[in-house]
């Protein structure tokens, strides 16, 4: 495949920063994956990848046999006589809820699907791959209050901000420079509700919208558990978007008070979502998840092969040796390595060396001048790691100052599988860096994307332009789930909505998302309160010229192997994945690549 070069905007690596920061799992994924990699956000599952013809929906903490009754229906939503399809209609729709193809299959003619409705396709009219199929408008009674912080007109959501000067975010993200404002977020992200509330069915009810910045910093548990009290007690919302997401604190103290929380604090062990079910969801793997990945990677492709990738030639003939580098930033991380080093030496991998640090810049470069010596006198071919964005430009550079030049396999870091970080990076070790990230190829955000679709639908670009992508999983999650629960809104019609959600499009350019009990993964971890479900295999061209996620036009790109291919987990083949070849692998999309081509529509007035 030709090998794209100097897209406009990096649309790819928005919607990267989409999974990656949504939530801000940096460090906040590391500390319980072994290094989980970067969600998103590839990203949440966007508008055009949300169920569409089985319905999303949601679910809630409390029973709802202590609510109100269910709502009856806006319209007749029987089979129509005498019709010859009735047979294959479905059973499983929320009361209320009918959608294009199912109200086809029942021979129901007599729906005015609206504007919004293509009814040539049966889809939505968004200039979106793959649009979510029209819903019936709703008219009548819709419950009322079914749940905290729902009434007959609203839906009380709190949006959770970091503070313009957080010190520790800044340090992160530092490289990834934008000069968006608090202000300019909130003001995107409603525009981005009042987009949504055109096209989806909400059953006469709006987002209330409050826009919550943090008191603290993002890792402080002290200030963020106060948020969390502060947003109980004053605003009682059905559910707060995003965290301060290096602390768990913030989470904790919202489901402890009954509050449903998205992707608004760092990704944690799979017992902590069953134990607050149906409070909690998010969008990255889960550590489990991330370590199953990386071992089916590991043990496929890597094992008992020579380190033909290594920047010292001398280990090209060699059988790969492998080390471990990861990031310790509390209990879960050790206890995730230490699963994904047993789950490697099941399957007959030995890795001979295993270095921990911390991300503290007093001590990093000191941790990093060990851990280089460690790993060349083991005589370590090949690194896996799984880092915060920032180390790895101290690891590298010390490793070229003591001459070890090993490959870098990328095993689930944050950040670091973006091309603004891995610029930062010492060029001569990252020339021989690849591995597995959930990131996916990526569209010119002129031609696709949050930022796209914002400027067809109000004629501008966003206020907050440079971070659209980081805001969007949220609503882009949420409409989707909500339109398919019907007027009935509650945390249990949450959860069963999205276990009966088909999981959204396999693409390319964008990953394959799933909750619930859908078969992908060993049944001991389903039900799956984790969103992303694949990865993609990549690696660093050194010589590559395209745009960052700064819009910087630079040297330097992450290539995706197999022109994106992207794996589920038990997908990886066993015969070499080719790495380092442009002639097979792409960076970016000028164009929507073949079959995901965007539709051409004129944008509805607002609804807002």
């Amino acid at each position: 495949m030709k090998l794209l070069r100097n897209s406009s905007r990096g649309e790819n690596l928005i919607q990267k920063l989409t999974m990656l920061i949504a939530g801000f799992a940096t460090i906040a994924l590391l500390a319980t994956s072994c290094g989980g990699s970067s969600e998103t956000t590839d990203s949440a599952p966007s508008q055009s990848e949300s169920s569409s013809s089985s319905q999303s929906a949601a679910e809630e903490p409390e029973s709802s046999s202590d609510e109100e009754e269910t709502p009856t229906p806006s319209q007749d939503l029987e089979v129509a006589d005498d019709c010859p399809t009735a047979g294959d209609a479905r059973d499983d729709l929320f009361p209320g809820v009918m959608f294009f193809s199912e109200a086809q299959t029942r021979c129901l003619t007599d729906i005015d699907w609206g504007d919004r409705c293509d009814v040539e396709t049966g889809r939505l009219k968004l200039p979106v791959v793959g649009a979510p199929e029209c819903f019936a408008p709703f008219s009548g009674d819709n419950g009322g209050q079914t749940a905290r912080g729902v009434t007959e007109d609203s839906i009380t959501i709190v949006y959770w901000r970091w503070q313009e000067n957080d010190f520790i975010l800044n340090y992160i993200t530092g490289p990834i420079a934008n000069d968006d404002t608090n202000a300019d977020a909130e003001a995107s992200l409603r525009g981005l509700l009042e987009y949504y509330e055109t096209y989806y069915e909400t059953y006469g009810r709006k987002v209330n919208l409050i826009f919550y910045e943090g008191t603290g910093n993002v890792a402080d548990p002290i200030s963020a558990r106060a948020d969390a009290v502060k947003i109980a007690e004053e605003y009682d919302p059905f559910m707060v978007w995003n965290g301060p997401n290096l602390t768990n604190a913030f989470e904790d103290e919202l489901v402890s008070r009954g509050i449903a929380c998205l992707a608004c604090g760092p990704s944690q062990q799979i017992d902590f979502y069953r134990e607050v079910d149906p409070l909690s969801w998010t969008f990255s793997m889960s550590g489990e998840q991330n370590t199953l990945m990386g071992v089916e990677y590991v043990t496929k492709q890597l094992a008992g092969r020579t380190a033909q990738y290594a920047g010292d030639e001398s280990y090209h003939n060699q059988q790969r040796v492998f080390g471990r580098l990861y990031i310790e930033s509390g209990e879960a991380s050790v206890q995730n390595n230490q699963d994904f080093q047993n789950q490697l030496a099941e399957n007959g991998v030995d890795v001979i060396e295993t270095v921990a640090y911390a991300l503290d810049p007093a001590t990093l470069q000191e941790s990093a001048a060990s851990a280089i010596s460690k790993f060349k006198s083991a005589g370590v071919t090949s690194v896996l790691f799984s880092s915060d964005p920032i180390a790895m430009r101290d690891f590298t550079r010390e490793a070229t100052a003591q001459g070890y030049f090993p490959e870098w396999v990328h095993i689930g870091s944050v950040l670091a599988d973006t091309t603004a970080f891995a610029r930062t990076y010492d060029q001569e070790q990252w020339a021989n860096a690849f591995g597995i990230t959930t990131l996916s190829v990526g569209v010119d955000s002129l031609k696709a994307g949050a930022p796209f679709r914002y400027r067809w639908f109000f004629g501008e670009p966003a206020p907050a332009d440079d971070s659209l992508g980081v805001i969007d999983p949220w609503p882009a999650t949420f409409y989707p789930i909500i339109q398919g629960i019907g007027p009935d809104l509650t945390y249990d019609n949450w959860r069963e909505g999205l276990n009966r959600a088909d999981p959204t499009d396999r693409r390319t350019t964008s990953s394959s998302f799933s909750w619930g009990e859908k078969g992908r993964w060993p049944a001991e971890l389903e039900y799956d309160f984790f969103g992303n479900d694949e990865v993609t295999v990549f690696w660093w061209d050194a010589e590559a010229e395209g745009r960052d996620e700064t819009d910087a036009v630079g040297i330097g790109m992450y290539q995706y192997a197999d022109a994106g291919l992207r794996y589920l987990w038990g997908e990886f083949p066993s015969e070499p994945i080719e790495l380092f070849n442009a002639e097979t692998s792409v960076d970016q999309y000028d164009e929507p690549p073949p079959g995901q081509e965007i539709p051409d529509y004129e944008p509805l007035p607002s609804a807002g």
